[in-house]
Order: C-alpha cells, then structure tokens, then sequence
C-alpha cells in the first residue's frame, strides 16, 4: 500500500468509526428511559433519579446554557420550611437534581418549624454573586419578611443572611416575587402590589419604587416586553386555584392600568397560581412562558404540579386563551409550538383497561372512591398518558409504571381534585425503551383537604379518581 494510500484508509477508517459511535450513541439515547420530549403541565415531573420534581414558588434563571430551577422542597406531612432545591436543564423538559441549594437551617428564621416560600434568584451584575429572596415566616403565619440568602456557585450552598432591610427595617409582607430589569437592576415585589429596588450589590433595599395597588394581591410577578411592563398577581384563595390578573404600566412607579384576567373566566387560570414569567430569547423571537403552580395540599410533595403555559402577548393584551397539555420550545430560535400528536387513544370502556372493584361507567369516564378499587391497562409503546374527569368530588390516585417483569419504571400520587371541572391530562410516562408495560391506577381514599387562617375549609368533598381516556404514544419506525 503507497503512503498516500495508506493515510486516505486511516482517513477513511477513523471517519467509518464515528459515524458508528455517533449512531450508536444516537440509538442508546433514543432507548433511554426518563426522558421527556415536551412540557406537559399538570403531570407529575421526574428527575434523572426517577424522584418527582419538587420545585414550588418556583423561578429559573439560565447561566451559560444551561437553566436553572429554583423552588421550594415540601414534604407531605407539613408546611414547615424543608429546604430549597436546584435543578438544571438544557430544554426545560428534562430536569437533574442538582443540590438543597439552602437546606433547612439547625435554627433561627429558617430553622425548624419555619416557613421559607417563593425563592427567587437573581445574579448580581456588580458582584458576580448570586442572590435568593424568599419569604420567611413562623407556621402561624405572624413572622412574616422578605429574607435573602448569597453564594459565588448558582447551585449554591447559598448562606442565609436574614431579613432584606429597608430603611434600616425587615419589609414584612407575605408572598413575594422579583424582577431584573433590561439594565440588570433588581426589583422585589410583594403582597399587594409594591415594588421595592434593590441596591447595587442586591443586599438592601434603597427606595420603594411603587405603592400598594390593590388589596388581595399575592403571587406577585413580572415581565417586560418592548417597554412595557405587565404586573401579575392572584386572588387570596389559600391553596385554592383562582383567575389570575393583571396590570401594565410604562413605568415600574406606575399608574397602573387594571387589564383583567390572564386566562378566561371561571377557568381558575388553569388551575393555577402564578409565581414567575421566564423570557426565552432566541435567534428569531421571545416566548415567555407563564410557570404557575399547582397546589395540592397536603400532599404538596408528591402531588403538586405545574402549569407551564406560553403567554399571548399584544399592546396591553396578555393572556393563555388556551391550554396546552403538550407544547415544545426551542430554546435557540425562541420559538414555541404545540407538540405533534400521533397518540392511539384509548376509551375507558375499552375492554384493554381491565378494572377490578366497583366503578360507576359512562361514555365519558369510569370513576370509583372505593379504597384499593383500581383498573390496570397493558400496552406497548414509547409513552403513556391518563385523562381524567378532575373535579371537585375527587381525590387522590396512586399512578404505577411497570415493566413486563413487575420492575417499577416510575410511580406518582395524582391529584384528581379540580374546583373547575375539566378533562385534563394528569399523568404522563418519561419516554420508554421498547418492550411491554403495565399501568396501574388505584383508589387511595385521600383527597386534598386545608382550611385557612380564618378556619375556612377547601378542598375536595370525595374520593373519587377518574378514567376518560388514556393515550399511547407508539414507537417511532
């Protein structure tokens, strides 16, 4: 063999090579399980670790290229501060667990038997540091400030450094939120509307941009679009979804100019409550994505979602007239769209879904709240989906995954409980290797109760789950 011939075969060889590993690697990854390939809001999330994603009061900040997720860690036996967790993601559909970026303190403000909501965190363009606002309080409720907490690493350990003060004072409010400007200056809203600016170094409070606007206003949050800034905030409700509203003004000190409800009335903003806006700016436009939470107390843990919605915005209009159960985003171009579907639908009369115990059947759903009574579905394919009947009888349902030999891919408790009736999505799988499943739902006969400050009761009067459809997402050929 000439030389030259000699070099073109290693050429030739090592090219062959890599196009082996690449569609090896390109086929290992499509087989993987865990994965997502879409938002899919009101379904329980998983980490890489298969643990449902607890990230409440949330916000996200993107470092690099990668996005960050902040939110409160609950357990689902108290509302006592239990730490707040970091997760990351290239997509915003997959999420790693990255750390307790502020673990529940051994004592003082956030210590034992503390409440610690809504972190939120902004990186300081002055200081390079990263700073979480929060709001602290007693479990009554009668401590209430607004706290911050500072780290060098975005994943944290970030150290709490106590109340944010204000003229030398704590600003004692309740919920909370932030905002960083165009111009990188930082903002802390709070209950009712106020806004306070925040110094250069994020570590004190220098003037009070904007006074109340409105008595019940909490979740506050914020967004600004072509000069224009929009004000959101709920309804005190409790746990309670309520219709989200909202306020523009072409200055953060106002006026404010009321505009109405984000999502159309009676819809609870689909079912949920605001707690931040997240800017997605890419090479050829801007979807700012709406994230609300879901609650579900007191199983706020294990069955609280989120509702992750793209924002229709023009002029003054801003609303999500829509909900979209699957919707994509590609974080390059900006761009958002709904996720194709080619699901096979199954029916609950459907004699596939095998069910065991008493159930109340009609063309539209199968539901029963008697305890253990459960229905289990066979199937093989890349995802799985549930549809249910959610409404104001309802309760909760252990939702689990297996594998033909009985090896539990994933399991969940779903809140079936809806103040405003609807057929929804509640449980989705992460993407599955080829193979045959089973999907089991059962009757846990419990169901989301609370009552409020004012002993007001909430909550679900039943403990029915519901079957209206499931839907099977079939491998790709």
């Amino acid at each position: 063999m000439s030389r030259n011939n000699y070099f073109i075969f290693k050429y030739l060889r090592k090219v062959t090579w890599c196009i082996m590993l690449m569609m090896c690697v390109s086929a290992s990854y499509g087989q993987q399980s865990g994965k997502m390939d879409a938002i899919y809001s009101g379904t329980p999330w998983f980490d890489q670790n298969g643990n449902v994603v607890s990230a409440h009061g949330a916000n996200i900040i993107k470092e690099k290229d990668t996005f960050y997720l902040f939110g409160e860690a609950h357990t689902d036996t108290s509302n006592a501060f239990a730490g707040f967790n970091c997760y990351s993601s290239k997509d915003l559909y997959n999420w790693k667990f990255e750390s307790i970026a502020l673990p529940l303190q051994k004592s003082g403000k956030l210590g034992p038997n503390r409440v610690g909501e809504r972190p939120k965190i902004m990186k300081c363009i002055k200081t390079g540091e990263f700073v979480m606002f929060m709001h602290a309080d007693t479990l009554t409720y009668k401590d209430q400030f607004v706290g911050y907490a500072v780290s060098k690493n975005i994943k944290g350990p970030y150290q709490f450094k106590g109340p944010l003060l204000y003229q030398g004072k704590p600003i004692k409010k309740w919920d909370m939120g932030t905002f960083q400007d165009t111009d990188g200056s930082g903002y802390i809203l709070v209950h009712g509307g106020e806004i306070y600016k925040l110094s250069d170094d994020f570590n004190s409070v220098t003037e009070k941009v904007n006074e109340n606007i409105t008595s019940g206003f909490e979740s506050p949050t914020m967004l600004k679009k072509e000069g224009l800034y929009y004000f959101i905030g709920s309804h005190l409700t409790s746990w309670e979804k309520n219709d989200n509203y909202y306020y523009t003004s072409n200055s953060l000190k106002g006026p404010w100019q009321s505009q109405g409800l984000i999502a159309p009335e009676g819809t609870l903003t689909w079912n949920s409550q605001s707690t931040f806006v997240l800017p997605i700016q890419g090479t050829k436009g801007t979807t700012y994505m709406f994230m609300g939470d879901r609650w579900s107390f007191p199983k706020q843990a294990s069955s609280a979602t989120y509702v992750w919605q793209p924002l229709v915005i023009s002029g003054t209009s801003l609303s999500i007239p829509d909900y979209q159960d699957a919707w994509q985003l590609y974080t390059v171009t900006g761009i958002s769209s709904v996720a194709d579907s080619n699901d096979e639908i199954i029916k609950n009369t459907d004699t596939q879904i095998q069910y065991k115990g008493n159930w109340k059947e009609t063309t539209s759903e199968s539901r029963s709240e008697e305890k253990d009574a459960s229905f289990t579905v066979s199937f093989t394919g890349e995802q799985i989906a549930l549809y249910s009947l959610v409404g104001s009888e309802n309760g909760y349902a252990k939702v689990v995954l297996t594998d033909k030999k009985g090896k539990v891919i994933v399991s969940a408790l779903v809140d079936m409980y809806s103040k405003f009736s609807i057929e929804t999505q509640v449980f989705r799988s992460p993407l599955l290797k080829k193979g045959n499943y089973h999907l089991t739902v059962s009757v846990t006969g419990e169901r989301p109760n609370w009552s409020d400050k004012r002993k007001s009761n909430y909550g679900s009067t039943g403990y029915y789950i519901s079957i209206s459809q499931i839907k099977i997402k079939p491998h790709k050929i």
